[in-house]
């Protein structure tokens, strides 16, 4: 398991329940893929974030199979004023030379950020975010990529940071935000638990066609048709099952004998 921020702690045990111990590199730095604090930027996708972090557990290890995960938090992409995650979990087997990715996505994110220049200023954010147990991370507004502490939990610490952060800060203004690293942020600890169980199903469950672990979804085709005209929308139409190893696939349609409403039609309402 490629982690340095407690995630085996909320994965060991669906991933036991199907026979999967994990073992811990010793001295495997995961921020060199990339951290949430902007200090260091993470190079590609979330998918090749998680595999270039699985391949070095491998290569500490000396296994031949590792989990490695990779989280994303912003704005809503649809939603204007609210936030949202992507968590995605990636199984990566080099022996038999193949992968398993699940992804989640998190509408409730403890996520967010405010500006203060004290505790009191901070007050209705920290309870909004249910600080103390969600750590917190504070920087100089201005300079957000030079956090001054990261893993805050305690008023002491929070205030004699905010007050480091205001001296450094041009506009004289501390920026806090939410510590999105897994060991400081329980929300997402219980999102990423759920989609290793989302794993570990998958990984239970054989192809009917070869046997090979790992049967689930693939991808989601689009084009439900529109109710008026019947042209192809935007929206899902059904979720495509299938094998990791064989060609096997099977498609299943999200709500049978669904149109969408012409609100949502290219053609009816251009």
């Amino acid at each position: 398991m490629a982690t340095m921020h407690g995630k085996e702690q909320v994965l060991k045990l669906p991933l036991a329940a199907i026979g999967i111990e994990l073992i811990l590199p010793s001295s495997l730095d995961t921020d060199q893929f990339g951290t949430f604090t902007r200090d260091r930027p993470r190079a590609g996708s979330m998918l090749e974030a998680a595999r270039a972090k699985a391949q070095a557990a491998m290569q500490e290890t000396g296994l031949q199979a590792a989990i490695a995960s990779e989280g994303a938090y912003g704005p809503h992409p649809t939603i204007p004023f609210l936030a949202a995650g992507r968590e995605l979990i990636l199984f990566v087997d080099r022996e038999q030379g193949y992968e398993i990715a699940e992804m989640a996505i998190d509408d409730r994110p403890t996520f967010g950020h405010c500006q203060a220049a004290s505790i009191a200023d901070a007050r209705a954010f920290l309870a909004r975010i249910a600080y103390p147990g969600q750590g917190v991370i504070v920087a100089p507004v201005g300079r957000l990529a030079e956090p001054v502490a990261k893993g805050i939990r305690d008023d002491l610490e929070l205030q004699a940071s905010i007050s480091a952060a205001v001296t450094l800060s041009d506009q004289g203004m501390a920026h806090i935000e939410t510590d999105m690293r897994a060991f400081m942020n329980p929300r997402r600890r219980e999102v990423i638990g759920a989609l290793g169980a989302q794993l570990a199903s998958r990984l239970a469950t054989p192809c009917a066609t070869c046997c090979h672990p790992g049967w689930g979804k693939v991808r989601t085709e689009y084009g439900l048709p529109c109710s008026l005209c019947g042209s192809p929308t935007a929206l899902p139409r059904r979720d495509v099952y299938g094998c990791v190893s064989c060609d096997a696939e099977e498609k299943q349609e999200l709500s049978q004998g669904a149109f969408a409403d012409p609100t949502y039609c290219p053609l009816c309402n251009p």
